[in-house]
């Protein structure tokens, strides 16, 4: 079940070039990235809800194309509350604070 509190999709790919990429993704989204430096990029997207991410690698080959994927939620409440129904389905979890985000 989906609550309220999911915000947007979190994907993070990982990109050989990032300059080359944003010219496709903001061309495709018709859209600025909102963070742009050496190695990183990141856009908000309303439609469809997604909050993309471009990092730098140079080993695409063995790492993949794909970074991470994420749902953003409205607070740490969720956060936790999603935590304790994965820890009931006998899942494990693993915490990780970023910048004041809380991830799962």
């Amino acid at each position: 079940m989906i609550t309220a509190s999911l915000q947007k999709v979190h994907i993070g790919l990982n990109v050989n070039n990032v300059d080359r990429s944003v010219k496709l993704y903001r061309a495709m989204f018709r859209i600025e990235p909102v963070k742009w430096k050496p190695g990183y990029a990141k856009f908000d997207i309303e439609v469809p809800p997604l909050n993309l991410t471009l990092n730098y690698s140079d080993n695409i080959a063995d790492q993949g194309a794909l970074n991470y994927l994420g749902i953003e939620v409205e607070t740490t409440a969720a956060v936790l509350a999603a935590k304790e129904r994965l820890k009931n389905a006998g899942l494990a979890t693993q915490d990780e604070r970023h910048h004041g985000k809380h991830r799962l």
